[in-house]
C-alpha cells in the first residue's frame, strides 16, 4: 500500500526578512520599519532651503560647505552702474544629491539685493510673498479633484539668516525681519563670517542676541512650544542656548597634521569649518541635516503651512455666505420661487472662490 505524498509548500522569501521562528508569539509588528525605510529610500527626499542677508556676507559658500558641493553659485560682479540692483530678486536653484544610497532633491533658495538699500523699508515683503506663494501653491495642488499621487513640495522648510559680525547688536532691519517671517517659516540665524570676531566679542554678541530676541517676542528654530516630550525639550534647551550659531564657510581644501580639512588660511594659522574649537559650523550642519530635518519639515507641513491653509479656506468659504448685496436678482418662476443658479467650476473642477487671490501680509 503506497503512502500519498503529502505535498510540501516552501515558505515564501520576503526580501528584508528576518526568521523569529525560534521567539514565542512574535507578531512582526517591528518589519514596519524596514518597509518605511525602503519606501523612503525608493523615493527620495525633499529639501528646500532659504538664505536671506545682505549681500558678502558668504551665504553661497556656506551652502557650498554645507552639502560640500556646489549647490549655490556665487554673486557674479555686476556692473559699476547695476552694482546694487533695485529690488530683490529671488532666484532657486535645485540639485539631486545622493549619498549612501540615500537621494535627496536640494532646493537652495537665494535672496540677492536683500539689506542692500539705502531705504530697506518693506524689504521682506517680496520673500513673505514668495513664501506665501509656495503655500498657495501646494494648496492649489491639494484641492484638485484629480491631484498628484506625490504633490511636489517646493514650500520653504528653513530660512538661514545671516546676521553682520558688528559685535553689538541686532539692527532694527534684523529684528523686523525676523520678527515678520518667524511666523510663517522656520528661521535658523547665524552669524557670519564669526572669524572676525574675538572669542569674548562672539559670546557677548551671542547673548545680546538671544535677549534682543526674547524682548521682541520672536521665536526662532526649534520653537519652545513645539517641543514634544522632555526628551526632545533636552535637547532643545541646549540648541536655544547656542543660537544664533557662529560660523565660517570655506569650500578649500588644506592639508594640517596630515589630514584634509576645509578651512580658511591665515598668516597666523588655518580656521578649521569643521572644528567646533574654530566655529559652529558643526553645530549649524547637525541641526539642518543630521538631527532635526525631519522636524523642520514637519513643522513646515503641520504648523506654518496648516495655519496658511485654515486661514485661506476660511477667507474662500467667506465667498459662499449669502448676501442680498451680493447677488443679483433672480426673476421668479411661474410658481413664484427663484430659480436657483447651478455653481460654475473651473476646468480643473475647482470654484472659482478657491483660486489664487493675491495677499500679502
Amino acid at each position: 500500500m503506497s503512502e500519498t505524498a503529502k505535498p510540501s509548500h516552501a515558505n515564501p522569501q520576503v526580501k528584508g526578512d528576518k526568521s523569529h521562528g525560534g521567539e514565542f508569539g512574535y507578531v512582526g509588528i517591528d518589519a514596519i520599519l524596514e518597509q518605511m525605510r525602503r519606501k523612503a529610500m525608493k523615493q527620495g527626499f525633499e529639501l528646500n532651503l532659504m538664505v536671506v542677508g545682505q549681500s558678502g556676507l558668504g551665504k553661497s559658500t556656506l551652502m557650498n560647505t554645507l552639502f560640500k558641493s556646489k549647490v549655490s553659485r556665487k554673486s557674479v560682479k555686476p556692473d559699476p552702474e547695476e552694482r546694487i540692483p533695485k529690488t530683490i530678486d529671488i532666484k532657486s536653484i535645485s540639485h539631486d544629491i545622493e549619498e549612501k544610497g540615500v537621494r535627496m532633491k536640494l532646493t537652495v533658495i537665494d535672496t540677492p539685493g536683500f539689506g542692500d538699500q539705502i531705504n530697506n523699508e518693506n524689504c521682506w515683503l517680496p520673500i513673505m510673498k514668495f513664501i506665501n506663494d509656495q503655500y498657495e501653491a501646494y494648496l492649489q495642488e491639494e484641492i484638485n479633484i484629480d491631484r498628484k499621487k506625490r504633490i511636489p513640495d517646493s514650500r520653504v522648510h528653513c530660512c538661514i539668516y545671516f546676521i553682520p559680525p558688528t559685535g553689538h547688536c541686532l539692527r532694527p532691519l534684523d529684528v523686523e525681519f525676523m520678527r515678520r517671517l518667524s511666523k510663517v517659516v522656520n528661521i535658523v540665524p547665524v552669524i557670519a563670517k564669526a572669524d572676525t570676531l574675538t572669542l569674548e566679542e562672539r559670546d557677548f554678541f551671542k547673548q545680546t542676541i538671544r535677549e534682543e530676541l526674547r524682548a521682541n517676542g520672536i521665536d526662532v528654530y526649534p520653537q519652545k512650544e513645539f517641543d514634544e516630550d522632555a526628551e526632545d525639550r533636552l535637547i532643545n534647551d541646549k540648541i536655544r542656548e547656542a543660537i544664533p550659531f557662529a560660523v565660517v564657510g570655506s569650500d578649500q581644501e588644506y592639508q594640517v597634521n596630515g589630514k584634509r580639512i576645509l578651512g580658511r588660511k591665515t598668516k597666523w594659522g588655518t580656521i578649521e569649518v569643521e572644528n567646533i574649537a574654530h566655529c559652529e559650523f558643526a553645530y549649524l550642519r547637525d541641526l539642518l541635516i543630521r538631527t532635526h530635518m525631519q522636524n523642520i519639515k514637519d513643522i513646515t507641513s503641520n504648523i506654518h503651512y496648516e495655519t496658511y491653509r485654515v486661514r485661506r479656506l476660511n477667507e474662500s468659504n467667506g465667498h459662499f455666505s449669502i448676501q442680498p448685496s451680493d447677488h443679483a436678482a433672480v426673476p421668479p418662476k411661474a410658481n413664484g420661487q427663484h430659480e436657483e443658479q447651478p455653481a460654475v467650476l473651473q476646468a480643473n473642477g475647482v470654484p472659482p472662490q478657491l483660486e489664487v487671490l493675491s495677499h500679502e501680509l
